[in-house]
């Protein structure tokens, strides 16, 4: 098999060998079922609440917020289905932003068949939710907002804090999907103002299959998985205990990647050098996404008059593993709905690339994506009728 250079983190991040390690165990030896009352259970269940206070830790909360989930998806789920059906004497009202995960998004439109209204709040150009707009939208029957942390696609950062500060003082819970920010930006539940928040470890180096939804205490929420008292009574289902272990574990690990300089510069310089590199030796290209307030492991470009799949399967000849947009969808024949909300035409939006760096990417393999890309991009262009309109 050839070289792979991976750079599609943003879909999922390659496990962290020390993630792994602290997984096997509870794969092969520690097997028990954590809700059996002996003594080889009672053990297995101590290390899950040990992995708990690694994950409340993490994010400034208490263990008893801590709720773990399969993932991200159920994890907005959850926060979304169990607010509304647990607040609907209240009101029906959620207010969301155009350019969030399929996540929330569909389980959005699901609650609309249920009868609940849902606003989807305008971005600006940079993918930045209308705080103007949001204060608008609140009515007396609003009773959630959901808007995410930092964007999958275009890696945009939202004014989290300044919004969950809105919807305290107007009452109304907040949840917020931080599944692409957990572990590239600092998370503190408590300074955000959120009263919901998700995240999923496989996207910072933990396994697939496991995520974790903090509620904050006094939240009222109904849950979503009816079965045995697993999670006091808010998420049945036998523990991936495995999941469980390998989730706290990546949050210590990330807690520590945070405060390194080097990991974080290296990715920042990388990314910085594949923009720069991009914008100089291929014309006609746009770059996607907040110039500043952006997570540092983000590209996200349009290059005009060829599509994005196309150029995926050139840089796949070349073991190059990039995306055209969000990983859960992946075979759509339309355009990306964040870069469509960001006011690009359809023909432009077909063009886009997503890069997403990790702490394992080197600078070899940025010098191989500029060396290959432009070539892949030029041969694209000459059979396209609209680059060669364009050239009249």
């Amino acid at each position: 098999m050839k070289k792979i250079i991976y750079l599609d983190n943003n879909a999922t991040t390659r496990i962290d060998k020390r993630v792994l390690q602290s997984m096997l165990p509870y794969l092969e030896e520690y097997y028990a079922n954590p809700s059996g009352i002996y003594y080889f259970a009672q053990e297995v269940k101590k290390e899950i609440e040990k992995a708990r206070e690694k994950v409340a830790k993490f994010l400034n909360a208490t263990p008893f917020e801590i709720i773990f989930t399969s993932g991200g998806t159920e994890s907005d789920n959850f926060a979304i289905k169990g607010i509304a059906f647990a607040n609907r004497e209240k009101g029906k009202h959620i207010i969301t932003s155009s350019i969030e995960h399929h996540a929330v998004l569909n389980t959005l439109k699901y609650l609309e068949k249920q009868g609940f209204e849902i606003t989807f709040l305008p971005v600006d150009k940079y993918g930045i939710v209308d705080i103007d707009a949001l204060k608008e939208s609140i009515r007396k029957d609003t009773i959630l907002i959901s808007i995410m942390y930092a964007n999958n696609e275009i890696g945009t950062i939202e004014p989290i804090k300044e919004i969950g500060e809105i919807a305290r003082n107007n009452n109304v819970y907040f949840h917020t999907d931080a599944v692409q920010a957990a572990g590239k930006i600092k998370i503190d539940v408590k300074e955000l103002n959120v009263d919901l928040l998700s995240i999923s470890g496989h996207k910072f180096y933990g396994p697939k299959g496991i995520g974790a939804l903090f509620i904050r205490k006094g939240v009222k929420i109904e849950p979503v998985l009816h079965g045995g008292h697993h999670e006091r009574n808010q998420r049945a289902g036998t523990e991936n205990v495995a999941g469980i272990i390998g989730l706290g574990r990546a949050c210590e690990i990330a807690e520590e990647d945070l405060k390194n300089t080097e990991i974080k510069n290296k990715k920042k310089k990388l990314k910085d050098k594949l923009e720069k590199g991009i914008l100089e030796k291929i014309p006609e290209v746009i770059v996607n996404g907040h110039p500043e307030k952006r997570i540092d492991n983000t590209l996200n470009i349009c290059i005009k008059y060829i599509e994005g799949e196309s150029i995926l399967i050139q840089l796949d000849f070349e073991g190059i593993c990039a995306s055209s947009g969000s990983a859960c969808t992946s075979g759509s024949l339309e355009p990306s709905h964040v870069l469509l909300a960001l006011g690009l035409p359809h023909e432009i939006a077909h063009g886009s690339l997503r890069f997403s760096l990790s702490k394992y990417t080197e600078e070899e393999e940025i010098d191989k994506v500029l060396e290959v890309l432009p070539g892949a991009v030029q041969k694209l262009r000459n059979l396209s009728p609209f680059w060669k309109e364009k050239k009249i």
